[in-house]
C-alpha cells in the first residue's frame, strides 16, 4: 500500500470513528439499554421457565446470541448511516475523484463500522456480566476471528445498501425486512435442534445461524453446527460483497450522475 492510500485509510477510519464516538449517546448508550431489557426478559423472565438449552443454563445460552446481535445490528448502521450522508451530501463524490483505490474507501468505512462494533461487543459482554456469572470464553480466536469477519460482512453489507439507497427510508428496509428476520430466526434465543426435521434444514440456510454458532462456540464451546463450515461461509459472504461493493464504486452506481 502506497503512502497515499495509508493516509487515505487512516482519515476515513478515523474520520468514521470520531463521528459516532462524537455522538456516543445515540451509538453507544443504545446497545446497552436494549440488551439489558433483553436479559431481564428472556433470561431471567423466560429463562427460568425453560430451564437449560442446548446443555446450558438458558441464561448463559443467550449472551453469545445477543452479544452478535448488537454487533450486527451497530455494524450495518454504522457504514449504511454514514455513507448515504456523504452521498447525500455530496461530499462522497470527493472521494471518487481523489487518487486511491475503491478498496481503500471500503476499508476506511468497513473500519469504522468494525470499531464501533468492537466497543458495542464489550459493552454488551460487561452488561452480561450483571446477569450471568459463570461467562466464559472457550476459543479466543474463534471469538475474535467470528466478530471482526462478521462485523466486516454488515458493514460492507450497509455500504452496499448505501450506495443503492435514494433516501434515508431506503436505509431501514433492509434492517426491518431482512436483518430482523434473520436474526431472530439465527439461532439467537433458541437452538435449531429444537426444530422439527424440515424446519431445521431450512434454518441451516440462514448465514446469521453460522455466524452465532461459530461465537457461540469461541463464548462456550457448543455449536449447532460444524465451526469450520461456519466460518467458511461467513468468509464466503464477505468475498462476495466485498466484490460487489468494489465493482459498484469503481463504477459510480448510485452516486454519479
Amino acid at each position: 500500500m502506497s503512502s497515499i492510500s495509508f493516509i487515505a485509510l487512516k482519515t476515513i477510519w478515523i474520520k468514521e470513528c470520531t463521528r459516532f464516538l462524537r455522538i456516543w449517546v445515540q451509538t453507544l448508550v443504545p446497545p446497552a439499554i436494549t440488551m439489558t431489557l433483553y436479559f431481564v426478559i428472556f433470561g431471567s423472565i423466560v429463562g427460568e421457565r425453560i430451564g437449560d438449552m442446548g446443555g446450558r443454563p438458558y441464561m448463559e445460552f443467550i449472551v453469545p446470541g445477543l452479544i452478535m446481535m448488537s454487533i450486527i445490528t451497530n455494524s450495518y448502521s454504522n457504514v449504511a448511516s454514514s455513507f448515504f450522508s456523504a452521498k447525500f451530501q455530496r461530499n462522497i463524490e470527493e472521494m471518487l475523484v481523489a487518487p486511491v483505490s475503491p478498496a481503500v474507501i471500503i476499508g476506511g468505512y468497513v473500519g469504522g463500522g468494525l470499531a464501533r462494533a468492537m466497543i458495542v461487543a464489550v459493552i454488551v459482554t460487561c452488561v452480561s456480566f450483571l446477569f450471568v456469572e459463570n461467562v466464559s470464553i472457550h476459543h479466543a480466536g474463534i471469538l475474535v476471528l467470528t466478530v471482526i469477519l462478521t462485523s466486516t460482512l454488515f458493514s460492507l453489507g450497509g455500504l452496499i445498501n448505501a450506495i443503492h439507497a435514494k433516501t434515508f427510508d431506503d436505509i431501514s428496509i433492509v434492517p426491518t425486512f431482512v436483518l430482523t428476520p434473520l436474526t431472530y430466526l439465527g439461532g439467537v434465543f433458541f437452538s435449531i435442534q429444537l426444530l422439527p426435521g424440515i424446519w431445521e434444514q431450512v434454518a441451516q440456510a440462514n448465514p446469521v445461524l453460522y455466524m452465532v454458532n461459530a461465537f457461540r462456540y469461541g463464548f462456550l464451546g457448543v455449536s449447532d453446527v460444524n465451526v469450520g463450515v461456519a466460518l467458511a461461509v461467513i468468509i464466503g459472504f464477505n468475498l462476495v460483497l466485498f466484490t460487489l461493493a468494489y465493482t459498484l464504486l469503481k463504477r459510480g452506481a448510485g452516486i454519479r450522475s
